[in-house]
């Protein structure tokens, strides 16, 4: 195991995200208290996300989407309680953000495959859970190479092959392709969907 991925990528980490906390601080303020407001006091999203080797931490995020049910109790599907304010920050991937807490105490990386659903641990194949080995980041190779726009499939061939080929010039190349993509706002959802479909599971390769 190389210096950076064993050690070096955490301090890299943790000084960037500190920075990027102290930076962001009047945009974080501001799009609280807005959020605070067009969410009935709720600004954050809180979710337990698996992350490295599959240990649970809770995954913090702007709330994009409200709460609204239909008349079966249950809640709508995502598209329809996606707000404008919260496309907007998608939009901009400021809902984002907040993760950097998450990168701060160690549960995330600035890079490296995005933490889904805890319903979805059972749901990999072998392969597909190699995902794991490293922890989840705000962006990743799968993230430039298509986004939300990928096929399930796609996205996890791409988290592989990042947790085989992890290494500093690789992370540099991410973080230099997500600032172009924010800027062109691509593969934000897949076709009919706010974002992703869920995932219904994997041939146990």
């Amino acid at each position: 195991m190389g210096l950076y991925r064993k050690s070096l990528k955490r301090i890299v980490d943790f000084a960037f995200s500190l920075a990027g906390l102290c930076l962001l601080s009047p945009v974080f303020l501001v799009l609280a208290v807005l959020l605070f407001v067009a969410n009935d006091g709720r600004p954050f999203f809180i979710q337990r996300r698996p992350g490295k080797n599959g240990r649970i931490f809770l995954l913090v995020k702007f709330k994009t989407m409200n709460d609204r049910k239909g008349a079966d109790g249950q809640l709508l599907p995502d598209e329809k309680r996606l707000t404008a304010l919260g496309k907007w920050l998608r939009k901009t991937s400021l809902d984002e953000i907040p993760q950097l807490l998450n990168v701060l105490k160690g549960d995330m990386s600035l890079i490296g495959p995005r933490p889904l659903l805890v319903d979805y641990l059972p749901l990999y194949s072998a392969r597909q859970n190699r995902r794991h080995e490293v922890r989840p980041g705000i962006t990743g190779w799968a993230q430039v190479n298509g986004r939300n726009a990928l096929t399930w499939d796609q996205k996890f061939e791409l988290d592989v092959w990042y947790v085989d080929h992890l290494d500093w010039k690789l992370d540099a190349q991410i973080l230099w392709l997500t600032c172009k993509k924010v800027l062109k706002t691509e593969g934000i959802s897949q076709k009919g969907h706010a974002t992703m479909p869920y995932f219904k599971g994997a041939n146990r390769v």
